[in-house]
């Protein structure tokens, strides 16, 4: 069972999950995790893979297995949505939404609309994307997610899942930005790479 139950949670794309905004409370206790990593290259071009191509995630991120846009925008923008499919069968599932989204400081919010299998309370529990100017020609992007799970106990297996999810994630998109390669779930890319690069900054726990 406890098994099982970690697998489930590996499922889950941690840096992108969240809660529908309209239902948004985040009223009770939550967890957070944050991490960040440094990208050799500008963060206009590092806002652009990880946001503005919000349909194509499956590009750098070694958990989803494929991605597309469904309605709304075909680009990453106010009320764009997407499916995630984390699995080859795709029976495990996400859709979501860009809440809200602030393209000068480069920081968006994720929401979280249907899913398969998410172990979440989606009205406390959010994801924001942010990637910040170094200077000196590289960017600093990172993953914060405030989350409860249903049930709660869930929480503390959850965490480790999810800062181990959020780092991979953010190695998938430094090696995708930096050599073009795609890091995508269900191929051995992200294993093959993972030691040529330093693990991501965690900020928050």
């Amino acid at each position: 069972m406890k098994n099982k139950i970690k697998s489930t949670l590996a499922l889950i794309l941690i840096g992108i999950f969240s809660i529908n905004v309209s239902a948004q409370s985040m009223e009770k206790k939550f967890r957070a995790v944050k991490v960040e990593m440094k990208i050799e290259a500008s963060a206009e071009r590092v806002w652009k893979a990880m946001v503005l191509d919000y349909g194509e995630i499956s590009n750098f991120s070694p958990y989803i297995y494929t991605s597309e846009y469904t309605n709304g925008s075909l680009k990453g923008e106010l009320g764009a949505k997407r499916k995630c499919n984390f699995n080859i069968k795709g029976t495990q599932w996400s859709k979501e939404r860009i809440a809200e989204i602030d393209n000068e400081n480069m920081v968006m919010r994720n929401v979280v609309i249907d899913g398969a299998k998410l172990p979440l309370n989606f009205d406390n529990s959010q994801a924001f994307y942010r990637v910040e100017e170094n200077g000196d020609g590289t960017s600093t992007a990172s993953y914060e997610f405030q989350f409860r799970t249903k049930p709660a106990f869930l929480g503390i297996i959850a965490k480790g899942g999810f800062k181990k999810q959020l780092s991979g994630t953010l190695v998938g998109l430094k090696h995708y930005i930096e050599t073009g390669e795609r890091v995508t779930g269900g191929t051995n890319k992200y294993k093959e790479i993972k030691k040529k690069y330093p693990k991501a900054t965690l900020i928050k726990t």
